[in-house]
C-alpha cells in the first residue's frame, strides 16, 4: 500500500548513494531519484517508528514550492508531481508514489543556507547572550518569536551527525567563495521573502526556513527539500504571540512527549506512543492543506 508507513528502502538493482535522517538517494545515472521515508528525528536521534504518510507530505510541498519558484529560481527538480515514473522504476511504483523527486545532479555546497524572520531556536539562544545572531547584531529589547525588523541570512556548517554549526557571512564565504556566498545569501532572501508573503496570507508564519543550494554547469541552483515543515518553523498565525516559543506545525508534539520522558536523548530513541503519532500526522496533513489550500489526496500516484 502506498500510504503505510515507510521506514526503510533498498530498490534491488538502483545504487542507493546516502541514507539521511528522512532521505533515501538513489542514483539513476546521470539524474538523481530523492525518496522521502516516514522517519522522524528529534534531538537528533531517529525514533524507531514513523509518521504515516509524512514522507509525502514532505514531497509534495517541495513540489508545491518549486513550482512558485519557476519565475525567478532555478533548481534541480526534473519531474512533475503527477508524473509517471520511468519504466526502471515501474517495479517500485507502491513505495515511490507520491514521495519521490527525481532531479538533477549538482554539487551541493558545504553551507547550509538558513534565513531566519523571527528569534527563536539558537537564534533566540545567542541572542540573549549577546544580542546578535550569526554576529548579525540586533537590536535590544526582542523576545522570544519576535519578528526581525527585516530577514537575516545566517548560514550554517553541515554536519554529517549532530548539529549544524552557525556561521559568519565571512566564514561562510571562506568555504564558498564569496560571489558564491553573495549569490546564495540573495536567492536564499528572496525565495524566503516570497514564501513568508504567501504562507502568511494562508494563516502560516514562516518563522525561519534551510535552503540547500548547488552548483551545476557553473550556475546556482536551489536543490534538496524546500520550505516543508522539517526544513522550516511553521507556526499558525492566528496563535503567534510573542515572549513565548509557538506551537507549530512540525515535530512539537514529539519533542514534548520526549520531553516527559527519563530519556538521555542519545540512541536508540523510544518508540512514539499512536496519540503523539496521530497529532503529528494531522499537523503534517494540516501544513500542506493549509498551503496548497486543498487536502493531500489518500491515494497512491
Amino acid at each position: 500500500m502506498a500510504n503505510d508507513t515507510l521506514l526503510q528502502l533498498e530498490l534491488p538493482g538502483i545504487r542507493k548513494l546516502k541514507s539521511g535522517k528522512v532521505r533515501e538517494i538513489f542514483d539513476l545515472g546521470d539524474r538523481l531519484l530523492f525518496v522521502a521515508t516516514d522517519r522522524i528525528s528529534a534531538f537528533d536521534v531517529i525514533m524507531p517508528n514513523g509518521i504515516p504518510r509524512k514522507g509525502e507530505v514532505l514531497t509534495q510541498i517541495s513540489y508545491f514550492w518549486f513550482g512558485q519558484f519557476e519565475a525567478f529560481q532555478p533548481h534541480h527538480l526534473i519531474s512533475r508531481a503527477g508524473d509517471p515514473l520511468p519504466p526502471s522504476l515501474q517495479p517500485y511504483a507502491p513505495q515511490l508514489a507520491r514521495r519521490s523527486m527525481i532531479v538533477k545532479k549538482a554539487q551541493p555546497l558545504a553551507i547550509e543556507c538558513v534565513v531566519r524572520g523571527y528569534l527563536a531556536g539558537s537564534g533566540w539562544k545567542e541572542y540573549r547572550e549577546r544580542q546578535t545572531v550569526c554576529g548579525i547584531r540586533l537590536p535590544a529589547g526582542l523576545k522570544e518569536s519576535s519578528e526581525l525588523p527585516e530577514p537575516i541570512f545566517t548560514p550554517a556548517t553541515k554536519a554529517e551527525s549532530g548539529h549544524d554549526e552557525n556561521i559568519s557571512f565571512e566564514q561562510a564565504a571562506g568555504l564558498v567563495g564569496g560571489d558564491i556566498a553573495e549569490q546564495a545569501r540573495a536567492a536564499s532572501l528572496r525565495a524566503y521573502n516570497f514564501a513568508r508573503d504567501y504562507a502568511r496570507q494562508r494563516g502560516i508564519i514562516i518563522a525561519d526556513t534551510k535552503f540547500e543550494f548547488g552548483m551545476l554547469d557553473g550556475e546556482l541552483i536551489l536543490i534538496d527539500e524546500v520550505l516543508t515543515p522539517d526544513s522550516s518553523r511553521f507556526w499558525p498565525a492566528d496563535q503567534y504571540q510573542p515572549g513565548k516559543g509557538q506551537a507549530s506545525f512540525d515535530k512539537q508534539f514529539v519533542r514534548d512527549y520526549l520531553e516527559t520522558l527519563d530519556w538521555n536523548k542519545t540512541p536508540p530513541g523510544p518508540m512514539l506512543p499512536a496519540d503523539v503519532i496521530a497529532k503529528s500526522q494531522a499537523k503534517y496533513l494540516e501544513a500542506y492543506e493549509r498551503l496548497t489550500g486543498t487536502a493531500l489526496s489518500g491515494v497512491g500516484g
